[in-house]
């Protein structure tokens, strides 16, 4: 089982209690002190990191790319102007990371954010992030691969949008730089995706096809998906955060809030002990149980010294703490050597002989 050091205090892999990743990004809207409010409270829910996403106005869309997105009309609540105003509002200065670093790191959670281009890659790398998470849309950008795994530090890989031999591709890129810390996670780049778009099977066929620790980049709304994928083995979920469903911004309406985070945290600990061992196991507690909820075999009736038992003189009747039912050919043809009562628990030492 391939085994990946994440950070200095967790290893993850396969089946492994999942690292819980709350994905901020730009959930900040720009606002330092709501930033802070967020990792406050994203410590409180029990998550292990906080995620940003560092990028600029010029290190991810083009001036093609701006002209071609001048507004978001779909949805007054989520978007404002034009992308090149959201953009410039929302994108973390170097300062911010610093600060944000800082804060992190007096409060003991994880800082870690997606880099874009090789400047912020550099820039985190300053700020000695633990490790590197690339986003979907980059699982093509090979040179951009090569330049992050030369870092040699773990690179965390969201597979959206991609097929196997993508993947592959992303890979090998990775591998080329001496580098096999990778994890990856499946992902359905949409936002939200439809249930029967998500194929958590896909974790498995992850899993089997490349050899590597995999987890789930959720995009869901509640909670329910991303334990599911714990069930199946994830070792890492990345969850959209905000302390409010309904702020103006790009991922609030698909973000966990601090209610289903604090869900996510404690019940993917519940499911993945839950999931236990392939050997069968009866475990000291419920050998106990057996005493009260078992049956035992009884009297059907008053019988006499003397009396040969048939089936008739049998039955089943709590408590368990007699002779177990499927004993009973063993009392068949036994003979009484005293009286007993209905109902009484048969014993051995009821019989002659």
């Amino acid at each position: 089982m391939k085994t990946v050091k994440l950070t200095s205090k967790k290893e993850v892999y396969d089946f492994c209690e999942p690292y819980i990743i709350a994905e901020i990004g730009a959930n900040h809207n720009g606002d330092m002190d709501l930033a802070k409010k967020m990792i406050d409270t994203v410590v409180k829910c029990g998550a292990h990191a906080v995620k940003f996403q560092s990028w600029t106005l010029d290190s991810l869309s083009s001036r093609v790319d701006y002209e071609r997105n001048q507004k978001y009309n779909d949805s007054p609540k989520k978007h404002f102007g034009s992308l090149r105003e959201m953009v410039e509002k929302y994108y973390l200065r170097e300062e911010q990371h610093v600060e944000l670093k800082k804060y992190c790191d007096d409060i003991s959670v994880d800082f870690c954010s997606t880099p874009f281009s090789s400047k912020e890659v550099d820039l985190l790398e300053r700020l000695d992030v633990p490790f590197y998470k690339v986003a979907s849309l980059d699982i093509d950008n090979l040179i951009f691969l090569e330049y992050m795994a030369a870092k040699n530090k773990p690179i965390v890989l969201s597979t959206g949008m991609s097929t196997l031999g993508e993947i592959e591709n992303a890979i090998k890129s990775i591998e080329k730089a001496g580098n096999t810390q990778i994890v990856l996670l499946h992902c359905i780049s949409i936002y939200p995706p439809k249930y029967e778009d998500i194929n958590l099977r896909n974790i498995e066929t992850l899993r089997r096809t490349f050899g590597y620790p995999v987890g789930f980049s959720d995009h869901t709304i509640g909670f329910s998906i991303p334990l599911a994928s714990v069930a199946l083995g994830s070792c890492i979920i990345e969850k959209h955060f905000t302390l409010d469903k309904y702020m103006p911004g790009w991922d609030h309406e698909i973000s966990a809030d601090p209610d289903e985070l604090s869900i996510i945290c404690k019940e993917a600990v519940n499911v993945n002990k839950s999931l236990g061992s392939y050997k069968r196991v009866v475990s000291a507690d419920e050998e106990e149980k057996k005493k009260k909820f078992r049956r035992s075999l009884v009297y059907s009736d008053n019988l006499k010294e003397g009396k040969t038992l048939t089936l008739d003189d049998i039955l089943g009747k709590r408590p368990g703490t007699g002779i177990p039912l499927d004993e009973y050919k063993y009392v068949l043809g036994r003979t009484l050597k005293k009286d007993v009562d209905k109902d009484d628990l048969i014993s051995w030492s009821d019989f002659l002989g």
